[in-house]
């Protein structure tokens, strides 16, 4: 038997480290490769905590608590209502506040695209005459810089935010929460990709003397949006409402078109509109993103729940926020991401994962959502396999399923909804997500998209910090 053994053709499967599946790769061997990493990543004091977590006496309410976050977030029903300046809807904003995405960070410590987006909002709100001086008037004390998150917005990308901005104003029907998010610039050489040149401030001006009223006199003459359904139809359309947005705009745009012909500008004006929104398919990027942090933040701060209602990156750390733990941020450094570059570039031009838009993987779509538009790996990399494969593994980390939001190819499974700390904890397995991908320093732009996941450390973090709070 051993000679027979011997003589035929190997085929190994390989658990865990992939260097074992390589080595036997390069020998000509043939290797599955099984990916697998144990409870905690190997951090005892982890598992440690993940053991407490599932033998302790708060069992039955950490239960209930996360049903009650699974809940909320399946029964939220968000609503597009209005736009309107920054300055007139959003919390805490003021003609010198600036906010921006991820956890909080400091303009010292800022990346080079948020440091170039924030000089071109400076200059853009007429806080000063150009970048040099905006460089000096944000190290100096005066501005105010704050996430988006605290101030119930999120931001696409670098996230900046200002005053004069106009904002998606996103009602949560059901719970009564408020979202916010500014418009799309669309795509390349814009303000929330790190880009600053007068090109970027003139779209801006444009889009707050121009875009920013009409759809303002738009929505008061249609009142509101369905923005569940909308999303529902998008995803069985091809999209998955992150870095795929053909259906999304398409349909957003259907559905204001109406307000627009009847808010009373000019044809030359609506022509100018149009023509801005067929430039490229993100224009309901920021819409998605709103919906989400709508529905995520109706589930945060429920006592007790493991479940995570903030994924942000700012350039320099990835930060979570978990629904029994408010008011905190578990960071972890910001990650390389991965995929197609743009002619021209390559993977060290490249600066970290950064945005708000995470917020959509939360709530269960693009990343969780691949398997409805195989057409994204164009844009992200990868192959259709692995993007449906991304749908079913983030069911192993996720509570349930969202059955408002469903995937054909999947046999009309809910989007993955509710990520867990303990699951993750557990699995190893870490949230996927689907981003764009900026230059590392500030006036370029987009340069590629791609797949990240967060770091382990923010959970670990999550983790203990659980414990920490109720004593377990």
């Amino acid at each position: 038997m051993s000679q027979s053994l011997f003589s035929q053709p190997l085929n190994v499967i390989n658990v865990g480290i992939a260097m074992f599946s390589d080595d036997l790769k390069k020998q000509h061997v043939e290797v599955t490769q099984l990916d697998w990493t144990p409870p905690g990543q190997g951090n005892m004091q982890v598992v440690q905590a993940l053991d407490n977590i599932a033998d302790s006496p708060l069992a039955d309410k950490i239960a209930a608590a996360n049903q009650q976050a699974l809940e909320r977030i399946i029964q939220s029903h968000p609503v597009l209502i209005g736009f309107d300046q920054a300055i007139n809807v959003v919390p805490g904003m003021t003609p010198k506040t600036i906010l921006h995405a991820g956890p909080p960070i400091t303009w010292e410590k800022m990346c080079g695209a948020m440091k170039g987006a924030v000089t071109g909002a400076l200059v853009f709100e007429g806080l000063a005459k150009d970048l040099d001086e905006a460089t000096e008037l944000a190290a100096s004390g005066e501005i105010t810089f704050s996430p988006c998150h605290e101030h119930d917005c999120v931001g696409s990308m670098a996230g900046v935010t200002s005053a004069s901005m106009f904002m998606h104003i996103v009602k949560n029907k059901t719970y009564g929460n408020i979202a916010y998010t500014n418009m799309s610039e669309q795509m390349a050489k814009i303000l929330r990709m790190g880009a600053n040149d007068q090109s970027v401030i003139d779209r801006l001006n444009w889009m707050r003397d121009v875009q920013g009223p009409m759809l303002r006199d738009a929505m008061k003459i249609i009142g509101e949006i369905d923005l569940r359904l909308m999303l529902a139809q998008a995803l069985h359309m091809g999209d998955e409402c992150h870095n795929r947005n053909n259906a999304g705009t398409t349909l957003l745009i259907q559905a204001l078109t109406p307000g627009i012909i009847q808010a009373g500008y000019s044809v030359e004006q609506q022509r100018e509109v149009f023509e801005f929104v067929a430039s490229s398919d993100y224009f309901s990027g920021p819409t998605w993103m709103a919906m989400c942090k709508a529905a995520m933040d109706a589930a945060h701060g429920i006592e007790y729940s493991t479940v995570v209602t903030t994924m942000a990156r700012n350039g320099v750390e990835f930060g979570l926020r978990v629904s029994g733990l408010p008011g905190q941020w578990f960071t972890g450094p910001a990650q390389q991401v991965i995929g197609p570059m743009f002619a021209g570039y390559k993977p060290e031009d490249s600066g970290l994962d950064i945005g708000d838009s995470a917020i959509t993987e939360t709530y269960g779509i693009g990343g969780f959502a691949m398997a409805t538009a195989p057409a994204i790996v164009a844009l992200v990399g990868g192959t259709v396999e692995e993007a449906i494969d991304f749908s079913r593994q983030m069911r192993e980390i996720t509570l349930g399923e969202n059955p408002n939001v469903t995937i054909p190819l999947l046999g009309f499974m809910g989007v993955p909804s509710a990520i867990d700390i303990t699951r993750v904890g557990s699995s190893g397995i870490l949230p996927v997500i689907n981003t764009a991908i900026a230059h590392k320093d500030a006036g370029v732009g987009m340069i590629g998209a791609g797949i990240v996941h967060p770091p382990f450390a923010c959970f670990e973090k999550a983790i203990l910090g659980w414990c920490e709070r109720y004593g377990v």
